[in-house]
């Protein structure tokens, strides 16, 4: 029946997975719009027990994921390549790199990066800590560094190299559900793997769409800011209307002609603006606490990477770190398969180094320079930015730029940036999503992109009018949970089938359970010592 209908709308799909997960999305926007509380009352209860009786498993999860990925890259694994032995990488480093900022974080570096700050210097998050003070300054950009540094890169880069490494090195499709072939073998590519596929469709369509709501809502208050725009739900879906409306010509153009020019040119605009803000703001400051947090940042994640609050009747970490934590693993999927198709010939080494470190080293200037002038400011009275970003977080970065000259100048930059991010992060996870819901003999019909497109928009506009920020943190946090569970067998099957590669047999050997046939320890060693020599030698 699934597919007399595709034929009937002229799609080039796999049915099981494209009409699941458009149905799922649909029955969630049929349900919203005229349920709006008791949806929103529904996922705010299911977080409350998320976060109570799982939250140690997300902060768990990702901590070990994070000491995985390092451990691949310093092993004897790391020098193999996503490809064959003598490919090489599609892209420049700096290419890649904007690409990588782009579709990853972008959008939240411009949400986030006064904002955060100043809340926790406002309302410090560990006890004993005396607000506006000295070290709740220091508190707020070490957990700041931490909520966007190498644990958010980490849910990222696990998904994007593995599905790499399937794809490119085993020609396996480019799908959440090939990652699991070593583990299900070819039930990986019936209802098994559809299954797979159509959650990491949900997690990235909701994920997607809460980026998008909290961009919109940023873009609504940056408009007031510059030309008295109300800040209403009317103006909220007309903006994103509008921003579907651009994202979906960019999809349509494809990922080099489209996504690619815009990461590069937004890539500049964000340049300018944090070098406008670092030259015209406390710039010696910004030096010396940029060194000292860096410092913090380190000296503190070995216990903020496992710290659960379990002493302390809190629900700050619900609202902050599992939030956030759920929030990257939505996106997961979408942002792994890009990061996969634009790291073609690199090592394991160079991914794990280039996702891991690079976008956390910008991270830690862009949050550097904004967090502490926004300290700064604060501190000296120029505005009253804690407050205003207590009562609403989206203006925070307008209120800031008010304390500087050329603010309305610097502000409409802003809006620019966060419309480019808005765009290249809708049309980059339709392409993604497309492709999650197609066979690799299929063409990429620009209708079925448009139409991913087109959800993400319906769903933010959805999650936004059913009650804003806290309906977009409650949705994330909860559907964050299956696609964690899959980043650990993910991890798992990676391991199997590197450590199979790594000795020199096949996919399907693996599969099959002839990979590790039992022999004598001296054997084993013999095999693994000739290996290395034929890989310097290669090499």
């Amino acid at each position: 029946m699934l597919e007399r209908l595709q034929r009937r709308l002229g799609l080039q799909t796999i049915p099981g997975v494209f009409f699941t997960s458009a149905g799922v999305a649909t029955l969630f926007v049929a349900l919203a719009v005229p349920f709006d509380q008791t949806v929103a009352d529904s996922f705010g209860l299911l977080t409350g027990w998320v976060a109570r009786n799982l939250g140690w498993f997300y902060i768990l999860a990702v901590t070990s994921l994070l000491v995985f990925l390092l451990g691949l890259a310093v092993s004897r694994y790391g020098a193999i390549r996503l490809g064959s032995d003598d490919s090489r990488p599609d892209y420049s480093n700096l290419t890649w790199f904007t690409m990588l900022f782009a579709a990853g974080i972008g959008t939240i570096l411009m949400f986030w990066g006064v904002a955060e700050p100043i809340s926790h210097f406002a309302n410090p998050p560990f006890e004993g800590v005396r607000p506006g003070s000295e070290r709740a300054a220091s508190d707020a950009m070490t957990v700041a560094l931490y909520h966007f540094g190498l644990h958010t890169w980490t849910i990222f880069a696990l998904p994007g190299l593995a599905i790499g490494y399937f794809a490119y090195r085993h020609n396996l499709p480019m799908r959440i559900s090939s990652l699991f072939y070593p583990i299900l073998g070819d039930r990986a590519f019936g209802p098994w793997g559809w299954a797979v596929d159509v959650i990491a469709v949900l997690g990235t369509l909701f994920g997607v769409a809460t980026s998008l709501g909290l961009g919109t809502l940023q873009l609504n208050s940056g408009l007031n800011f510059l030309f008295g725009v109300p800040s209403t739900g009317v103006i909220q879906v007309i903006l994103i209307t509008i921003i579907t409306s651009i994202a979906a010509t960019s999809v349509a153009l494809g990922l080099d002609k489209g996504v690619r020019r815009l990461s590069q040119l937004n890539i500049i605009l964000a340049m300018a603006l944090l070098a406008f803000v670092l030259s015209v703001g406390p710039t010696v400051f910004i030096a010396e606490g940029l060194v000292q947090s860096v410092g913090d940042y380190f000296d503190a994640l070995p216990w903020l990477a496992f710290w659960t609050e379990t002493f302390r009747e809190s629900d700050w970490q619900r609202q902050w770190t599992l939030f956030y934590w759920a929030w990257t693993i939505s996106w997961a999927p979408y942002v792994g398969i890009f990061i996969a198709r634009i790291s073609r010939g690199r090592t394991i080494r160079e991914f794990v180094a280039g996702v891991l470190f690079a976008p956390t080293a910008f991270t830690l200037v862009w949050f550097g320079v904004f967090g502490l002038s926004a300290i700064q400011v604060e501190m000296n009275g120029q505005v009253a930015l804690a407050e205003q970003v207590q009562q609403d977080p989206s203006v925070a970065i307008f209120a800031f730029l008010e304390a500087f000259p050329l603010a309305e100048v610097a502000s409409a930059l802003s809006v620019v940036i966060i419309v480019i991010f808005f765009t290249t992060s809708s049309d980059s996870a339709s392409l993604v999503i497309d492709m999650l819901t197609r066979r690799e003999d299929q063409p990429s019909l620009v209708r079925q992109r448009i139409f991913w497109a087109a959800a993400q928009g319906v769903i933010a506009a959805t999650l936004l009018l059913a009650g804003g920020l806290d309906a977009l943190q409650n949705v994330i946090t909860s559907l964050g949970l299956p696609f964690c569970i899959l980043l650990i067998f993910m991890a798992v099957a990676l391991f199997r089938a590197l450590r199979a590669d790594y000795r020199g047999y096949s996919m399907n050997e693996l599969v099959q359970g002839r990979a590790f046939p039992e022999v004598e320890a001296i054997s084993e060693t013999t095999q693994e010592s000739d290996y290395v020599s034929e890989t310097v030698d290669r090499h």
